[in-house]
């Protein structure tokens, strides 16, 4: 036997026992010079696809769980990590026996340690007093208990200095490096989740490591693998900005609003917190009735997953307590077959072309000048002036933008606005040779959030007009997505 025939031996020898998982390829997607092109219909498929799974489950396992922390301390060592007596397939019977779909697993949580064997340098499990690849075992007793895995990826990262305004190009380096190995190694995924990025609490926003770049590298590795970042605090309201499917964290009191249109997740904790505590195994739990009837049916009815945290003990294990809680869970609910279909829906993945820039407006209500609807805060608004049932909006230029799709949010529900719209018409305007041309148009808008796709024009005044009782805008957005 040569070098070569050695060397392929064993590798095969190695894939089998789980040492080094075996790479897979998927297909790769059309790609235009803005990045990976994603098939709207195709997109909308995963997504109703996700949302027939109904019910996940969340699991927290990482440095934290040996620390009575909710963040570990990254100055620790690995070696503190010992789930001696991990058993995933005991979490996915306990999953299997509550009717849920899929699961999802903290690959990194913020203090930056890894549960696989990276190659990248960070911190990881065969440093640790339990040498062994925990995301391996996870996918493989998941998908043999017939459940879809999902995965969770921290971009905040302690270990490795990945915070606010210190992002250097070696640092988003090493997160993609990152995600190239989740996503090669471990078979179809079928979403990352990611955390700890443009959060009011992170502060890593998309100017410092831009949103297209991750979404381009998931979407060319597995197209399949729908993206979704937890972004409800930054960008709220039932609108797919920057995310496949809308994230909200229960447990940190975002909820999801009535008659949602797209598609959603909410996530919260059958324990106290996510990851594991002393005091767990005779703890109080959510009670099944209020997982089912308060949470898991009306969030299905309102096209959003629950995905239940269930944090593993010390041991590698669920707790009785828990795995008693989620079999009678399974007595109370069942998934009896798809669930209500979607209709299309915009996502939104690359920056706003407006936000900053010079604002005009036809007059404002005192201090609300139109610079607060090209801002991208929504928790501020344009208004204008008092009286009035025509007005309008301009932002401009120092140069010809292209653009391909507008979004359109109203402040409904904000202060003394109003929960109804004030709009009764309005017109999207480009300037050509000192006249204004509309590029799209409507009358009242059915939601707070518009999204227009438009053909692709340029333009280096955009104005927005507007017919009805003092309207207002939250934001009014100007993107150049990807397209075929």
């Amino acid at each position: 036997m040569n070098r070569r025939e050695f060397a392929k031996t064993l590798a095969m020898a190695s894939t089998a026992l789980g040492l080094w998982p075996a790479k897979q390829a998927f297909a790769r997607p059309p790609t235009t010079a803005k990045g990976v092109v994603v098939d709207p219909a195709r997109l909308r498929d995963l997504q109703q696809a996700f949302l027939d799974l109904r019910f996940g489950m969340f699991i927290h396992l990482n440095m934290a769980t040996f620390e009575e922390r909710e963040w570990g301390d990254p100055r620790l060592s690995p070696s503190l990590f010992d789930p001696a007596h991990l058993d995933t397939d005991q979490w996915a019977r306990a999953a299997a026996s509550a009717h849920m779909g899929y699961a999802c697993l903290t690959t990194k949580h913020h203090d930056g340690f890894c549960l696989w064997p990276t190659k990248t340098g960070s911190a990881n499990v065969m440093q640790s007093a339990y040498p062994h690849d925990v995301v391996r075992r996870y996918v493989d007793s998941f998908r043999a208990a017939g459940l879809k895995v999902c995965l969770y990826f921290s971009i905040l990262d302690l270990r490795q200095d990945i915070r606010a305004r210190v992002v250097t190009p070696a640092k988003i380096a090493l997160i993609t490096a990152q995600i190239r190995e989740l996503l090669t190694n471990y078979g179809p995924i079928t979403a990352l989740i990611l955390d700890g990025w443009n959060a009011s609490w992170s502060r890593i926003t998309y100017d410092q490591l831009p949103y297209r770049e991750i979404y381009d590298l998931v979407k060319s590795l597995q197209p399949d693998c729908l993206l979704t970042d937890h972004n409800a605090g930054r960008y709220p309201g039932p609108a797919l900005y920057y995310t496949d499917i809308k994230q909200y964290e229960q447990h940190a009191g975002q909820t999801i609003p009535p008659d949602s249109p797209v598609p959603s997740q909410s996530g919260t904790t059958l324990q106290r917190d996510w990851f594991w505590k002393t005091s767990y195994p005779d703890s109080v739990l959510a009670s099944a009735k209020t997982i089912v009837d308060d949470w898991l049916v009306p969030f299905n009815a309102n096209h959003c997953n629950l995905i239940l945290n269930v944090a593993p003990n010390r041991d590698g294990r669920f707790d009785d307590n828990a795995v008693e809680r989620l079999a009678e869970i399974g007595s109370l609910w069942k998934n009896t077959g798809p669930a209500p279909r979607i209709a299309p829906s915009v996502t939104v993945t690359t920056p706003n072309l407006a936000a900053g820039q010079p604002a005009w407006a036809s007059a404002s209500d005192e201090a609300v000048g139109p610079d607060l609807a090209f801002d991208d805060d929504f928790r501020t608004w344009w208004l204008a002036d008092k009286g009035v049932t025509s007005a309008w909006i301009e932002v401009r230029f120092a140069r010809a933008v292209a653009f391909n799709t507008v979004s359109i949010v109203e402040p409904r529900g904000a202060d003394d606005y109003g929960a109804d719209s004030r709009i009764t018409s309005y017109a999207v305007e480009v300037e050509r040779g000192g006249r204004w041309v509309a590029i799209a148009s409507g009358g009242t808008p059915p939601r707070a959030f518009t999204f227009l796709e438009i053909a692709r024009v340029e333009a280096a005044r955009v104005r927005l007009t507007l017919t009805g009782r003092q309207p207002g805008i939250t934001e009014l957005g100007l993107y150049d997505e990807p397209r075929g």
